[in-house]
């Protein structure tokens, strides 16, 4: 049976949807992802097992194909554990709800299910909204970056068994009910990028690298004023 599921990649600051596309047909038992994924992602198919196996549910001894479409991409973290585990759980009946169209999937699956937290969740809520996503579900951890971004119904959650309990008979899960403060109501002082005059591709190289969770390091000249790409009207 085959299933798709939606979610997001990340280049750079600009998002992509990643389909989820799972294929489980009789055969020799396999486990194989396919569309560029890296090794973080390879890996994920022995917590994704674990996770659905101390969920308590039995996953049945099939050939299981994962294509992570477009295939001319590379896909890289973490964050693809919790879609493939949904996809694979749809593909074998276990989730029967197949309405989530506008929804994407965003987490990091745990040995014994539970969602853990993903880094560049922030982007990826702006970037899917700009894709037309009504819905994320995103690790409970995340959620109040996650709700930084206006217009967005965002599902947190706990465990894989807490998502599939939700998906199939619509058990609520609570959410935040006090808005995240805005960035515009931060204090006056606070240094801001649009502060900066200029330097426009050493503000895009530290935009990628505060997002990505990566270091960064200036280097260049004495007297090239690379300290002041923090100060105020420079």
């Amino acid at each position: 049976m085959l299933s798709i599921v939606k979610t997001i990649s990340l280049i750079g600051l600009c998002g992509n949807i990643v389909e989820v596309q799972t294929d489980i047909s009789n055969g020799l038992p396999s486990f194989e992802i396919v569309g560029m994924p890296d090794i973080s992602v390879k890996e994920s198919k022995e917590r994704i097992k674990s996770a659905i196996r101390n969920s308590n549910i039995k996953l049945a001894s099939k050939k299981i194909l994962i294509n992570l479409a477009p295939a001319n991409t590379k896909k890289e973290g973490t964050s693809y554990d919790l879609p493939i585990a949904i996809g694979i759980l749809m593909a074998l009946g276990i989730i029967y709800k197949t309405q989530i169209m506008d929804t994407i999937f965003i987490g990091e699956l745990a040995l014994d299910g539970k969602v853990n937290k993903v880094i560049g969740i922030l982007p990826m809520c702006i970037e899917a909204k700009k894709l037309g996503i009504k819905t994320i579900y995103v690790p409970k951890q995340n959620e109040n970056e996650a709700c930084i971004v206006e217009g967005l119904n965002i599902i947190p959650i706990n465990t894989l068994k807490e998502v599939i309990t939700y998906l199939n008979e619509g058990k609520s899960i609570v959410k935040k009910t006090k808005i995240v403060s805005k960035i515009e109501q931060l204090e006056e002082n606070i240094l801001d990028f649009a502060d900066v005059k200029g330097q426009e591709d050493v503000k895009r190289a530290l935009e990628i690298a505060t997002a990505g969770g990566h270091n960064c390091l200036l280097i260049g000249n004495p007297r090239v004023r690379k300290n002041n790409v923090s100060k105020k009207n420079t």
